[in-house]
């Protein structure tokens, strides 16, 4: 079969779709990547009527080149029949001139569900295409939703154990409820003593470990991702940028072949590339709009050209963005280096190295062409959630928020008057704490009481799977330092 990824940083390290899917990430710590993506073109003239489930038959198909079609279709099926709370998986609102991609209507209320319904399914056809008989070990950072989403997707599925870290203190209140009372014979959470970087780059060294890779090959066992440096997280993402915007041709407010923005609360920039690989798949998108919050890291490389972690990090009331290390963008940098490994395995050593780097004035010129980016500190955020309240009667989370006031920027800045979608990626009852005090300016330290009180207060319903949470009972207590990592997976790993 055609090995159509490479590795970011090695075009001699080739691999099928399947094999990086299992793999996570490449040997040599780069990210897989598709080589001809070019080559590649969605007609959105035939995705008119087409349901999401159809419309990702059609994308997974063509990115996931060596799964067969009808393996696809078993995917996308048992990923997203009966599991969200609507049929049409991401629907999309009218909220004052733009328009909101709704993609937390799945199992744990945030955006991550989209993906990982449909991981667990990829991996183990993945894994009996490749003829592979021991047992996959997934290793995990969470900022906050990565975690649940990968555990909920993973729970009992035959053949994996799932090991998820997230920074202690670092996430809300019912985002740790929904991780420490997490269910399922082989699912397994530690908090670690830092923050997500931390816990990110812990996982990346424990992937870069050949002899722990060796011991588990042994024993039959892999390891592999449920994070977005797995393109198996990656790809279906790229649906709900086609589906938002065949939905905005459907209700007239757009033509085919009309340009849209998009606006993307980013943090480990996953979901921002998503867009970008879609444009790259024929998507008639204008401007990808990044939105950052006080760790302002991306804002600073797309107006600079400079990528700078040397900086403060800091707890925020949007914290899956709270990230300074923001993995995705290798991949970026990839095909605007035009392929150029060597330049990637370069920036990337001295990102390790010295904490930053700065890419060349033509990819500058390529990345300020294709992005737009700025920050929102926590008092914008909080306005941003009263007014388009007051004023729509619809309900932001704070991550949302960010993107929608970046958005109202952009605009200010540009007078660009493209249609605009801001992609909502959490349930507002994953941060009622911060949303309430933003509205009412009352605050509460009993996350699930206040949950409640917004509900009656806003009229918004409470997603089905966050009620009760507080009643569950907690089956994670672990914590560990940051160098005991390793420690903590070898003893599930190596039982």
């Amino acid at each position: 079969m055609f090995q159509s990824y490479e590795s970011t940083r090695n075009s001699n390290i080739l691999s099928t779709a399947s094999k990086a899917v299992l793999k996570g990430i490449a040997d040599d710590g780069g990210l897989y990547v598709m080589r001809n993506i070019e080559d590649k073109n969605i007609d959105i003239e035939l995705l008119q009527g087409k349901s999401y489930i159809e419309i990702a038959e059609e994308i997974l198909s063509m990115m996931l080149d060596d799964f067969p079609k009808n393996k696809v279709k078993e995917c996308v099926k048992n990923a997203y029949t009966g599991k969200f709370s609507t049929d049409e998986i991401t629907p999309v609102v009218k909220v004052g001139d733009s328009y909101v991609s709704e993609l937390f209507h799945g199992p744990t209320s945030a955006f991550k569900d989209v993906a990982l319904s449909i991981l667990p399914h990829l991996l183990t056809t993945a894994y009996d295409m490749n003829d592979l008989k021991g047992e996959v070990i997934i290793l995990t950072a969470t900022s906050g939703d990565t975690g649940k989403a990968a555990l909920e997707g993973f729970k009992d599925v035959k053949g994996t154990k799932i090991i998820v870290f997230y920074p202690d203190g670092g996430v809300s209140q019912v985002q740790k409820a929904q991780m420490a009372t997490q269910e399922g014979t082989n699912t397994y959470v530690c908090a670690i003593k830092g923050n997500f970087d931390d816990a990110q780059t812990g996982v990346k060294n424990i992937f870069a470990n050949e002899n722990l890779r060796d011991e588990l090959e042994k024993r039959n066992e892999m390891f592999s991702s449920a994070n977005s440096i797995n393109i198996g997280r990656l790809v279906p993402q790229i649906v709900y940028y086609f589906y938002a915007y065949m939905k905005l041709v459907e209700s007239n407010s757009i033509k085919i072949g009309d340009k849209v923005n998009f606006a993307v609360p980013t943090g480990n920039f996953g979901n921002i590339l998503a867009g970008y690989y879609a444009k790259n798949l024929g998507l008639p998108v204008n401007k990808l709009i990044c939105g950052s919050n006080e760790n302002n890291v991306l804002y600073d490389f797309i107006r600079t050209g400079i990528y700078d972690k040397n900086r403060e990090f800091h707890k925020t009331i949007s914290p899956s963005m709270d990230i300074l290390v923001s993995s995705n963008l290798e991949r970026l940098l990839y095909y605007v280096s035009g392929k150029d490994n060597n330049t990637i395995k370069n920036l990337m050593e001295q990102l390790n190295t010295t904490g930053k780097y700065e890419v060349s004035d033509e990819m500058k010129k390529v990345i300020s062409e294709e992005f737009y980016a700025n920050c929102v500190f926590k008092h914008e955020t909080e306005e941003t959630i009263k007014n388009v309240f007051e004023k729509y009667g619809y309900l932001l989370d704070t991550h949302t928020a960010v993107a929608y006031k970046v958005l109202e920027t952009y605009k200010n800045e540009t007078s660009d008057n493209t249609t605009s979608i801001v992609l909502s990626t959490a349930s507002p009852y994953k941060f009622s704490k911060s949303v309430y005090e933003s509205l009412y300016n009352e605050t509460n330290s009993d996350e699930f009481e206040i949950m409640q009180e917004l509900s009656e207060k806003t009229g918004v319903k409470i997603p089905e799977n966050l009620k009760g949470l507080k009643e569950k009972t907690v089956l994670h207590k672990e914590v560990c330092e940051k160098d005991e990592m390793e420690i903590y997976v070898r003893k599930i790993a190596i039982k």
